[in-house]
């Protein structure tokens, strides 16, 4: 692809790099950012230098947050005795979304697939272990999509948590298998958080 100037190339090959944008379609969306107005443009560029500069990780649960503590570990109507333990941001969105759900998450960054050479320590397992042990944990809630990582996950968690007196639970099944979380529509997952069973092995 011949571009008419290194500023074009160089604005292609950086939104390129983004998943599911190719280089055709890159080159399109340089086109109509250059058709923008230049002070709508700079918002747009501000936008993402603000977001890399001032963002953060929640200190307790790991979700997005612009200070040491989340919206909702410092929500104090939030039952902090339960943890909700999702994938990543979006599946804690969308259970979310569900409005069905008023406890406290833990955002694993991941799950265990050995092919892929992600193992335990490469999540947020012991994160989670550390917050059961050292506060007043009264249940656990594996939101994991029902694939074969997210059922290893479940299983790893599980036997790492059952020396705890705790409740351990799984969002109920009627995902279908093989379903990842935050795609599955609002009501679906309302109802598979409202209607979650005790997690057996």
């Amino acid at each position: 692809m011949n571009f008419p100037t290194k500023l074009i190339e160089n604005a292609v090959d950086q939104l390129s790099s983004l998943p599911g944008i190719g280089r055709k379609s890159a080159l399109r969306l340089v086109l109509h950012i250059l058709k923008k107005d230049k002070i709508k443009v700079e918002q747009f560029g501000e936008a993402f230098i603000q977001l890399i500069n001032k963002i953060n990780y929640c200190s307790i649960c790991y979700n997005i947050s612009e200070s040491n503590l989340c919206e909702i570990c410092n929500d104090s109507k939030r039952d902090k005795k339960i943890i909700c333990v999702v994938e990543d941001i979006r599946v804690m969105m969308a259970i979310e979304g569900t409005m069905q759900y008023k406890g406290a998450y833990h955002i694993l960054g991941g799950l265990i697939s050995p092919i892929d050479g992600i193992g335990p320590s490469e999540i947020r397992v012991e994160e989670l272990i550390n917050r059961v042990k050292n506060e007043d944990i009264k249940e656990v809630i594996f939101a994991l999509s029902t694939t074969m990582e997210g059922d290893t996950t479940n299983y790893y968690l599980f036997r790492k948590l059952r020396q705890y007196n705790i409740k351990i639970s799984s969002i109920a099944k009627g995902i279908a298998i093989g379903d990842e979380l935050e795609y599955t529509d609002e009501i679906t997952l309302g109802a598979a958080i409202s209607s979650r069973m005790p997690y057996f092995e």
